[in-house]
């Protein structure tokens, strides 16, 4: 195989947002993966941001749909127009070569979500499409040199998954993928708003309560957020006061299922790769890393350091770039060819 051309895209698939790299030029395109739709015709009405300003307040006749959930494509022919419609905005579609392309997919998928994946991607435009693991590509975004004999761990927390792996030589040595995520965070929110103060919230007030109080580790002064939602006893709008200590009890649960597939991938670790880790720590990525004080809160528990990546929102995305960019075998253990059953050959 030739070496990756001009044109060729790297996409983070994620479940909340996708981002596109092209060769050469970097990441061009970040849009949430909404897509809104007329519900008898199946036109497509909007999509990325202004399709997610419409979820929970479109008319009976249009509806905003996420088509992937916990990492994977929940909903294959708007999935493949989300791709058709973002890759012709960035490559165009008067080019003459189609643009190859690799997708980062959870360490988890299975062949039936691999295979989607790949026929999404294709029916979208792809002349040949190889995929790569998440955290792989998290840990070579974050600017691990993934290639040599050496172990590192990674805890990349999207919005659906969260994918933990040991990497060394290129490739995931272990990895392990829970679908305990942003999303998990922003119901976990819901819950806890409707059982503490009987007040029902939408998706994106979580959403939103979560990136401006969100905290995983008590913070030295706390913030508070206006919460606005429907009370659940007089039904009526109303407005109250949260702050930052209550989100810790609000968040417990998922974070404890991402602590314990820490602590879990680490019994699985040989000793010298466990060594490794531990001299260079634990690299958190993702959306979810900037969660307040989560990088304290693993390396508490886990007695190991844990830092979180420069830009954790774009890493799985750069590290596409820098695999499109290298001109030679360095990540040949990271890239799959799902059509030949094998990794990336030169």
């Amino acid at each position: 195989m030739a070496f990756f051309e001009f044109n060729d895209v790297g996409i983070d698939l994620g479940t909340s947002s996708v981002l596109v790299f092209v060769k050469n030029k970097g990441i061009v395109l970040r849009e949430p993966s909404v897509v809104a739709v007329e519900k008898v015709t199946g036109k497509i009405y909007a999509v990325g941001e202004e399709a997610r300003r419409m979820l929970g307040k479109t008319p009976n006749k249009i509806i905003a749909i996420r088509p992937l959930r916990d990492g994977v494509i929940s909903n294959f022919d708007i999935t493949e127009r989300l791709l058709r419609h973002f890759l012709k905005k960035v490559v165009g579609t008067k080019l003459f070569f189609k643009p190859r392309v690799v997708v980062c997919v959870p360490s988890g998928v299975t062949e039936v979500e691999q295979r989607s994946v790949i026929e999404a991607t294709e029916e979208a435009g792809s002349r040949h499409t190889w995929l790569i693991e998440e955290p792989i590509a998290a840990a070579i975004g974050a600017g691990i040199d993934v290639t040599q004999p050496q172990g590192n761990m990674v805890v990349d927390i999207g919005g659906g998954t969260t994918d933990v792996a040991v990497v060394s030589l290129g490739g995931a040595v272990l990895s392990e993928s829970i679908k305990i995520a942003g999303d998990k965070f922003d119901e976990a929110i819901v819950r806890y708003m409707r059982k503490k103060h009987n007040l029902l919230i939408g998706e994106q007030t979580a959403e939103m309560m979560k990136m401006r109080i969100g905290t995983a580790y008590p913070r030295k002064e706390q913030v508070y957020f206006d919460v606005k939602g429907r009370n659940l006893i007089s039904g009526l709008p109303q407005q109250l006061t949260v702050g930052s200590n209550e989100m810790i009890d609000a968040l417990e649960e998922p974070l404890q299922y991402i602590l314990e597939s820490v602590r879990n991938m680490f019994e699985k670790t040989p000793p010298e790769l466990a060594s490794d880790i531990a001299e260079n720590g634990i690299c958190l990525t993702g959306g979810g890393a900037l969660l307040y004080g989560i990088d304290r809160l693993i390396a508490e528990h886990t007695r190991v350091p844990c830092y979180v990546a420069e830009d954790p929102i774009s890493c799985v995305a750069i590290g596409t770039g820098k695999v499109l960019d290298s001109p030679d075998k360095a990540y040949s253990n990271a890239l799959y060819d799902y059509r030949r059953g094998d990794y990336f050959e030169a």
